[in-house]
């Protein structure tokens, strides 16, 4: 009988090259460092050079090769240049974490904001996961894909976010189809549904509330309300819920759409 697996050994990405979009602050910043703790040589995306040293510094500790490409991943065609630039790499690991969520009124909401909501927040992670999966089939190996969406797809939480909220639901759409269609290829395709997570953007929100507006006060003492865990989300919770998806503790789970929420979606 063969020996199973420790789960030191089914936790470790040792050997495993991940890519991680919008991997310079935030949740995509928890990410990219808690599987370099797990081992991962990474592939760092950003817009802005500067962020993308400043990160890669910030992981040197974790002793795993980081390569870093600045990316506008709102434009396809930067998108396809960046795959062509990494021709003899076979990364294992794709997390589409990018997004934008700017706030604004369903019937203020112009074309050129529309398109760019959905360019980076769903199309992005459409043209990422098409290279990545054909990049695998064609060499015959497996893979893992892990997509950030938010309980927005599934629970309007605020006012303002129709349009991101939309990009979402396509996003939990794309993990799901692709779950289904590609698992015979071993490629594996789950998605993270975030709630409330205390992030720089998120921050800004609350610099708004502390200035007394009361809509505000009254959207966010509803929001702690219905917060089993009493509690906003750090980066961290959503990156270990990453790493399990995307190492082979999950083995056996594809797509599955997850909310790392503190039990927002279940009060």
């Amino acid at each position: 009988m063969d020996k199973l697996p420790t789960l030191s050994e089914l936790v470790s990405l040792k050997g495993k090259l991940a890519i991680v979009t919008g991997a310079t602050a935030g949740i995509g910043k928890g990410i990219a460092m808690c599987l370099a703790e797990a081992g991962a040589d990474l592939i760092l995306l950003s817009r802005t050079k500067e962020d993308l040293d400043a990160t890669a510094e910030e992981l040197s500790k974790y002793k795993v090769k980081i390569q870093t490409f600045a990316v506008d991943l709102a434009e396809k065609e930067q998108i396809e240049a960046f795959w062509n630039n990494i021709p003899d790499q076979l990364p294992n690991i794709l997390v589409n974490n990018a997004g934008i969520y700017p706030f604004k009124d369903f019937l203020e909401v112009d074309e050129k904001l529309y398109k760019q909501v959905m360019d980076v927040n769903l199309n992005s992670a459409y043209w990422m996961c098409f290279y990545f999966i054909k990049r695998l089939r064609e060499a015959k190996e497996p893979g893992n894909i892990v997509n950030i969406g938010s309980i927005e797809a599934v629970l309007p939480l605020k006012e303002g976010l129709i349009h991101y909220g939309i990009a979402k639901a396509g996003v939990v759409a794309l993990t799901r189809g692709l779950a289904r269609d590609y698992g015979d290829d071993k490629i594996r395709v789950n998605a993270i549904l975030p709630g409330g997570v205390k992030t720089r953007g998120t921050d800004m929100g609350l610099d708004d509330i502390f200035k007394l507006n009361l809509g505000l006060l009254k959207e966010g003492y509803n929001f702690y309300q219905r917060l089993p865990l009493g509690r906003l989300g750090q980066p961290d919770d959503i990156a270990k819920m990453v790493l399990v998806m995307a190492s082979d503790l999950s083995g056996y789970m594809t797509g599955a759409v997850v909310p790392v929420d503190g039990g927002f979606t279940s009060n």
